[in-house]
C-alpha cells in the first residue's frame, strides 16, 4: 500500500466541448454547424440524437461551474463553438456570442477555476463546409481569423489555448470512415483535410505569436497505442502502421517539420497524395509551448492482410473492456508518453483528455460507477510512472465533467463524473465525482 503524489503545480481539471454540451443551438446569434447538419442525416447518429438541447450548459453553466468549484478543479478545458462567434463562419462577428464566453469565463475566473480553451472541437460552421470545409485551403485563414478574435478578446482571461482537438478524428474518421460529420468516406478527401487541419494548427500558432499576448498554445491530438502480438516483422510494422498514424502523421510536422515517408508511401499506394506547397511546412511546425494528449485504449495487435488501410488487427487478449467497446490498456498510457518523449524530446505535455464510458444511473440519488473509478485510477498510475521516468507531464483533465452527447453514439454513451438525466437536465455527481475530488485534495493516487 501507500501512495504516489503528483508535482504541487500538477494541473487538476476536466473537460468538455461546445457542441456536447451546450445546446441552445439556435439561440444568441449562433450558425449552423457540421454537426447540426450530420446529426440531422438518417442513420448517422444513433437514435437520431443531436446536439439541440444536449446539456443545456448555454443556460446552466453557472450550476456546472459550481459543481466544478465543489470538485475542487484547478483548471477547466471547455472549447468555443465557432459558429456562435462568426455564424458564417468569417465576416461580421457575432457580439451575443462573444459575450456568452465574456460571462462563462468570468464565472470560471471568480470561482479559481483556470480556463482552459480549445478552439477548434469539430463544430465548423456550416457556411464553411458549403465552400469546401476544410478541403478547402480558404478555411486555414477563416480559422486563423476566428482564433485571432478569442486571442484579442480572452487573452486577458485565458492563458493556455489549444488549437485543433484530435486532428485523427476530424480528417480519417470524418472523412475517410464517414463516422463523423461531414461524413465522406474518401481517402484523398481525409488526407487533405489532415494536411489542412495541420495548417490551421500553424496558422494560429503564428496569429498567437503577432499578437504578442502572453500565453502558451498547443495541440490536441489523440493517439493510441499497438503492441505487437509477436516479434515477427510483419506484426511490428504492422503496429507502426497504426501507432504512426495517430502519432507521427501529425506529431512529426509539428516537431521535425516533415510527414513520415512511410505514410506517406503508404497513402500514395492507395491513390492519395499530399497537397504541400511551398512554405506549408514551415507554418506547420511553427514552435508551440506544449501538446495536448488524449488517450482512451490501445491493444496488442497484429498483422492481417487487407484489415484496413494500416492492415493492422487487434487481438482479443481477455482485456476487459468500457461500456462503449472500447478495451481497457492503462500500460499503452505509459508506452505511448514514452515514445513520445523518447522521439520528441522533452515536450511539455498535458493530458487533455482520458475516461471512460459506462451507463451506470442513479439509484437512490448516487450514481455507483466504481469500474470508471478503477479505470481512472489505473491510468493515473500508469501516468505518475511517466512522471516518476522524467516526463514533462504537467497536468491531467479527465473526460468528461458531465455526461453528454456522444457524437455518432449519441446520448447512449456516458463518460461524465457527473450525471446528466436527459430528460430533467438534472446533475448528480457520480462516487467517479467524490474519488476525483479525493485526488485533487490529496494530489496523488493510493497504490
Amino acid at each position: 500500500m501507500g501512495s504516489v503524489q503528483y508535482p504541487a503545480d500538477f494541473v487538476w481539471g476536466a473537460a468538455t466541448a461546445a457542441y456536447q454540451v451546450e445546446g441552445a443551438y439556435q439561440e444568441g446569434g449562433r450558425g449552423l454547424s457540421i454537426w447540426d447538419t450530420f446529426s440531422r442525416e438518417p442513420g448517422k447518429v444513433w437514435n437520431g440524437d443531436n446536439g439541440d438541447v444536449a446539456c443545456d450548459s448555454y443556460h446552466r453553466f453557472r450550476e456546472d461551474i459550481a459543481l466544478m468549484k465543489e470538485l475542487g478543479l484547478k483548471a477547466y478545458r471547455f472549447s468555443v463553438a465557432w459558429p456562435r462567434i462568426y455564424p458564417n463562419g468569417r465576416g461580421e462577428v457575432n457580439a451575443e456570442g462573444l459575450a456568452f464566453y465574456d460571462a462563462f469565463i468570468d464565472e470560471l475566473v471568480a470561482a479559481g477555476i483556470e480556463p482552459v480553451c480549445t478552439l477548434y472541437h469539430w463544430d465548423l460552421p456550416q457556411a464553411l463546409q458549403d465552400e469546401g470545409g476544410w478541403e478547402n485551403r480558404d478555411t486555414i485563414a477563416a480559422f486563423a481569423d476566428y482564433a485571432e478574435t478569442l486571442f484579442r478578446r480572452y487573452g486577458d482571461r485565458i492563458a493556455k489555448w489549444f488549437t485543433i482537438n484530435e486532428p485523427w478524428c476530424a480528417s480519417f474518421l470524418s472523412n475517410y470512415h464517414g463516422e463523423h460529420a461531414p461524413g465522406n468516406r474518401n481517402l484523398q478527401t481525409a488526407v487533405t483535410v489532415s494536411h489542412h487541419l495541420m495548417l490551421a494548427h500553424g496558422a494560429a500558432v503564428r496569429r498567437f505569436r503577432e499578437t504578442g499576448i502572453p500565453g502558451e498554445i498547443g495541440c490536441a491530438p489523440n493517439v493510441t497505442w499497438m503492441e505487437p502480438y509477436s516479434t515477427r516483422e510483419e506484426d511490428k510494422e504492422a503496429c507502426r502502421r497504426e501507432n504512426g498514424w495517430f502519432i507521427e502523421w501529425y506529431f512529426d510536422p509539428m516537431y521535425k517539420g516533415e510527414y513520415p515517408e512511410f505514410l506517406v508511401e503508404r497513402f500514395r499506394a492507395h491513390g492519395a497524395e499530399v497537397p504541400i506547397q511551398e512554405g506549408d511546412m514551415e507554418l506547420i511546425s511553427e514552435p508551440a509551448d506544449f501538446v495536448g494528449i488524449n488517450y482512451y485504449n490501445g491493444s496488442v495487435a497484429r498483422y492481417e492482410e487487407g484489415a484496413g488501410i494500416m492492415e493492422c488487427s487487434r487481438i482479443n487478449m481477455g482485456y476487459e473492456h468500457t461500456d462503449i467497446g472500447w478495451p481497457i490498456y492503462p500500460e499503452g498510457f505509459h508506452k505511448v508518453l514514452s515514445y513520445l518523449h523518447e522521439r520528441y524530446g522533452d515536450i511539455a505535455i498535458y493530458i487533455t483528455e482520458n475516461g471512460a464510458c459506462y451507463n451506470d444511473g442513479v439509484e437512490e440519488g448516487t450514481v455507483a460507477d466504481m469500474k470508471r473509478i478503477d479505470y481512472l485510477h489505473k491510468h493515473l498510475l500508469s501516468l505518475h510512472r511517466c512522471i516518476a521516468s522524467g516526463i514533462s507531464v504537467k497536468g491531467y483533465f479527465a473526460w468528461s465533467l458531465m455526461d453528454n452527447f456522444e457524437w455518432a453514439y449519441g446520448y447512449s454513451m456516458r463518460f461524465g463524473l457527473i450525471h446528466v438525466d436527459y430528460e430533467t437536465l438534472r446533475r448528480t455527481p457520480k462516487d467517479s465525482y467524490y474519488w476525483y475530488q479525493d485526488v485533487i485534495k490529496r494530489g496523488g493516487v493510493e497504490l
